[in-house]
């Protein structure tokens, strides 16, 4: 039982840990991430002035409408380059409360006196060393010009202009590399100065999300793509998914075998159990009843070690988000001190059949022996 409740235990809290690291990083990728995003099926452009856009943008249930211009880039700063990608938003970008969060230096305007202001990632900073107190350097961008090819001065393929930056943003490793402007200057850069890269779009929080994309599916058809945050995230969430249920299936290895234990001690019991199951057989039992007596006791051992387990998994993990005891290491330059913890009920009912399931064999191995050479055992008494 003692066995069962620990590797119980240790399933809950390595889950509930699990999903804790799991809302974590999903947290910072949804500061930067809408709850919808529209995409061309095909090419890398299309009109956002279409009456279909127009009439979702006034949905009721959207708070955020934000047309985006994206595209590679070559940035300079200095005697430094670094491959980048520009995001030129529209104004709606900036009633984004969730992003101004991640923001580590700087201030959170894409214009700033009537001129133009970069939102710079993190990388981006890295790599190329900017300084945002400097007002005398701006960044260069560099962008192949629309058009232009072959030609004899092969500065003439390439459309520049420069821009100062203004914050810089850290949200997640992904994004990190982006530069955020406004969309007239990303539009100007890149030559495009009707059509957009994608559409992003926020909900309401009473909003469903899934019914949401679902509509926007029904009216734009199949020429876009509408992603959901795990679509735009796919990877993401199949790595975070496959890491939670490897962890799983190993622990459940090891809570086999402590259930299978189950089989040693029952078998124990039979034996010494012999006179009273040859007297219960006498007396009229038969032996679908005495191996249900052991089944039940088996199933019995397994449940109660579990929800044992399951409840002092549960307190250990209310304890560390209350407290945050156990920390992390204090030398990395993590963003988190303490392991982060989540309790799910889905984890529970997973953990709870696992036990049930694997229990009830043992348990019916355990009890068919209770009934082995049952004849004999009347015989010799």
């Amino acid at each position: 039982m003692v066995g069962i409740l620990v590797g119980s235990a240790a399933l809950i809290i390595i889950l509930s840990v699990f999903n804790g690291f799991e809302d974590t990083i999903l947290s910072m990728y949804n500061k930067i991430n809408p709850d919808v995003r529209i995409e061309p099926a095909k090419g890398k452009f299309f009109n956002p002035n279409e009456a279909t856009f127009t009439e979702i943008k006034q949905d009721p249930r959207v708070l955020n409408y934000t047309e985006v211009v994206q595209e590679k880039v070559l940035l300079r700063y200095g005697k430094s380059q670094y491959i980048a990608s520009i995001k030129g938003v529209s104004d709606e970008f900036l009633s984004n409360s969730t992003i101004d969060s991640a923001l580590i230096e700087g201030e959170f305007k894409l214009v700033q006196n009537g001129e133009p202001r970069a939102i710079i990632g993190s990388s981006v900073q890295a790599y190329l060393a900017v300084n945002i107190g400097d007002h005398f350097q701006p960044i260069e961008i560099y962008s192949p010009a629309k058009g232009e090819t072959n030609s004899l001065n092969p500065a003439d393929e390439f459309a520049m202009n420069t821009i100062f930056p203004g914050g810089v943003f850290q949200p997640q490793e992904e994004v990190d590399n982006q530069i955020l402007v406004p969309i007239t200057f990303a539009r100007n850069l890149l030559g495009e100065h009707e059509l957009v890269s994608a559409i992003e779009i926020r909900l309401k929080p009473e909003s469903n999300a899934a019914d949401f994309q679902e509509d926007l599916k029904q009216k734009l058809g199949t020429d876009f793509l509408v992603k959901n945050r795990i679509q735009q995230n796919e990877l993401l969430y199949k790595i975070l998914n496959s890491e939670k249920w490897a962890i799983f299936l190993i622990l459940t290895f090891v809570l086999i075998i402590a259930i299978f234990n189950i089989i040693g001690s029952l078998s124990m019991l039979v034996i010494d159990k012999k006179k009273d199951i040859a007297i219960l057989s006498s007396m009229g039992a038969s032996k679908g009843l005495i191996r249900q007596i052991f089944f039940t006791e088996g199933m019995l051992i397994a449940l109660i070690g579990c929800l044992a387990g399951l409840l002092l998994g549960a307190v250990f993990c209310v304890f560390q988000q209350k407290t945050g005891w156990i920390k992390m290491d204090e030398g990395s330059s993590l963003l988190i001190s303490a392991y982060p913890v989540s309790l799910k009920w889905t984890d529970f009912i997973w953990v709870v059949l696992t036990v049930i399931s694997i229990s009830a064999i043992a348990s019916a191995i355990s009890s068919s022996l209770s009934v082995k050479n049952l004849n004999r055992l009347k015989e010799e008494l």
